[in-house]
């Protein structure tokens, strides 16, 4: 009988990723519904010692694979060690961050499985019977599709990161950590990492930032709102119509076809708020938006909204700040 969360805590370098904490989070969230434990699979090089900080985001298990095989990441590898854990575990479901490693590892497994994939979640729910419920951006980004696997086990989804809160960290907590040992078939190696360049990150990550200043169609100048961020101590984001437009980067881009985001402010000024959009920020702890238009949709999650034109509030905000 299937049963459990297993949850894909992705590690680079040795070093946890954000979106695997946040999947703890919402995983231990779920198994208190279903009366069911959370998994962490840990795979890779010498990182077994980071077993015990899954334990203090929500992990009741983690299942250590540390081997040289790991230590870059390799599909096949990867595949084979976590298929080999599943058939024996047998887990309800499965959790995986929607960065470039998990959209590669997750689905190889769901065919090796023979089950389904739901990615991009923008939520998870869970029964008692533990009948996982996926929900995610369909049709174009216009409505919101909720997607069970009651037939085939595991059940499978990814998850952008920045979309889910992780838990307050708890290292008193106490967890199980086992230690697993893969049946290799390196017939099957047939991808080889022959040398690794790491592109320098110039531009502060988006998803991290606490405070946004995001610019949309309404907005003809980013000079002002440039200062504005820099004053305030946050970063520059946009909506996809000034991307496409190339005043802005693609990694600067919220929303369903760029980054979520959950920064503690977020001024929306001159963004509409299409739907698209609002998946990529609805979770922000507090939305100043400013548009001129009385009907946008993003005044219905605003927590302050300004009907007034952008450019003329971010240069005004400048002047008394």
């Amino acid at each position: 009988m299937a049963k459990n969360i297993f949850v894909f805590c992705e590690q680079r370098d040795g070093e946890i990723q954000s979106v695997a904490l946040e999947l703890l989070g919402v995983a231990k969230q779920l198994a208190t519904v279903s009366g069911e434990q959370v998994c962490a699979l840990l795979l890779g090089s010498n990182v077994a010692d980071k077993a015990s900080q899954l334990v203090a985001y929500g992990a009741d298990v983690v299942y250590v694979v540390d081997d040289v095989n790991l230590a870059q990441f390799v599909t096949e590898p990867y595949t084979q060690a976590i298929t080999q854990i599943a058939r024996e575990y047998q887990p309800n479901a499965m959790l995986f961050g929607a960065t470039s490693i998990g959209r590669d590892l997750a689905p190889r497994l769901s065919a090796r499985l023979k089950t389904g994939l739901t990615a991009d979640c923008t939520q998870l729910e869970i029964d008692q019977d533990g009948n996982l419920f996926m929900t995610r951006p369909a049709f174009g980004g216009n409505l919101f599709a909720t997607i069970v696997c009651p037939e085939h086990k595991p059940q499978m989804s990814t998850v952008r990161p920045g979309v889910m809160k992780m838990m307050e960290p708890d290292y008193n907590r106490q967890g199980e950590v086992v230690s697993k040992t893969i049946a290799w078939d390196k017939s099957k190696f047939v991808v080889e990492v022959v040398e690794e360049v790491k592109e320098v990150q110039t531009v502060e990550k988006i998803e991290e930032a606490k405070l946004l200043v995001s610019c949309g169609r309404g907005v003809k100048d980013l000079t002002e709102a440039q200062n504005l961020a820099t004053k305030l101590g946050g970063t520059v984001s946009a909506s996809r119509c000034l991307v496409d437009a190339g005043m802005v980067d693609h990694n600067r881009q919220v929303g369903q076809t760029g980054k979520t985001v959950r920064p503690q402010v977020y001024f929306a000024f001159g963004i509409s708020g299409a739907i698209q959009h609002l998946a990529g920020m609805e979770e922000s702890e507090y939305i100043v938006a400013v548009n001129t238009d009385k009907s946008a949709p993003i005044f219905k999650v605003a927590n302050l909204g300004i009907v007034a034109d952008a450019q003329a509030v971010i240069k005004q905000l400048n002047k008394l700040i």
